[in-house]
């Protein structure tokens, strides 16, 4: 598997993600909220054997880089912690990190150096404070 960095208006990412970002099973997964791009967006592409295993993409902001609304296939922790862990590659320390995290993956956050900052039914909101 290899996890490509792509700029969020690149045609290479909208060939990758577009089965996915429309799928109602991903979609569904995702609390049926849409998954977003701009120039602004650095995407964290999981590809294994041809196909696309996950994505995560941030939000580059001018307080610092924000993940919101990924995507692991089968919500696997492994493939998850590798994303975090090139975002956090990418980002830290160069800007502070923070991320929109679904409440049953807190626990890889967590162990990926993130703490919680505000707790919601569904979300949670963490920042990045190393390991």
């Amino acid at each position: 598997m290899i996890i490509e960095k792509l700029q969020g208006t690149e045609e290479r990412l909208y060939k990758l993600v577009a089965p996915l970002v429309m799928s109602i099973p991903v979609i569904r997964q995702n609390n049926n909220y849409p998954f977003k791009t701009s120039r602004k967006h650095l995407w964290f592409v999981a590809v294994d054997r041809d196909s696309v295993v996950g994505f995560m993409p941030v939000e580059c902001k001018t307080s610092g880089a924000y993940i919101d609304n990924y995507y692991a296939a089968g919500d696997s922790p492994e493939l998850l912690k590798k994303l975090v862990e090139a975002v956090v590659a990418e980002f830290v320390p160069e800007q502070p990190l923070s991320a929109m995290v679904h409440v049953r993956h807190s626990d890889i956050f967590k162990a990926c150096g993130f703490s919680p900052v505000k707790n919601w039914k569904l979300y949670v909101k963490m920042e990045y404070e190393g390991l």
